[in-house]
């Protein structure tokens, strides 16, 4: 089963955690410092949590699916659809590995489609920017601009 994926910047992710908590009836399935993650039933979500300066804005969007098929399958369709796509890619991003494939809406809105395979211990590896501000994890094929240090700005699930 895939679930859409919805990431918001806070400015105090403890607070937000115990406001999302109350919110959807379900605790933070993970945590660790400026970051929570929750996998809430109903309505079927992924809501990640990640602390910086501007708080309420959206963070990229997402899909989680069960497996990397899934992954390449969505990719494919998307661009048989003639949607421009970053490929398919591993990475490390949001504490946990991952396959992913990214595309962008006409206004900007990125979405990831993507599989969790396990847990990690950093933030993410490779966290690049839109030359705008903003910035998600992103596969390394992408033109960014990188930025190393994790928590120098909003970053992506």
């Amino acid at each position: 089963m895939s679930r859409v994926q919805l990431a918001i910047n806070v400015t105090d992710v403890d607070a937000a955690v115990d406001f999302y908590e109350r919110l959807f009836a379900t605790p933070a399935a993970k945590r660790r410092p400026g970051y929570a993650n929750f996998e809430i039933a109903d309505p079927p979500m992924k809501l990640v949590l990640i602390e910086g300066d501007e708080g309420g804005t959206l963070n990229p969007l997402g899909v989680e699916t069960t497996s990397a098929a899934d992954v390449v399958a969505a990719e494919a369709r998307l661009s048989d659809e003639g949607l421009e796509t970053t490929g398919v890619d591993d990475t490390v991003c949001c504490y946990a590995e991952k396959t992913e494939t990214w595309v962008t809406d006409p206004d900007g809105a990125k979405w990831e489609w993507y599989v969790k395979l396990g847990d990690a211990d950093a933030m993410s590896l490779t966290v690049l920017t839109d030359g705008e501000g903003g910035a998600c994890c992103a596969p390394t094929s992408e033109v960014a601009a990188p930025v190393t240090a994790p928590g120098a700005g909003p970053t992506c699930c």
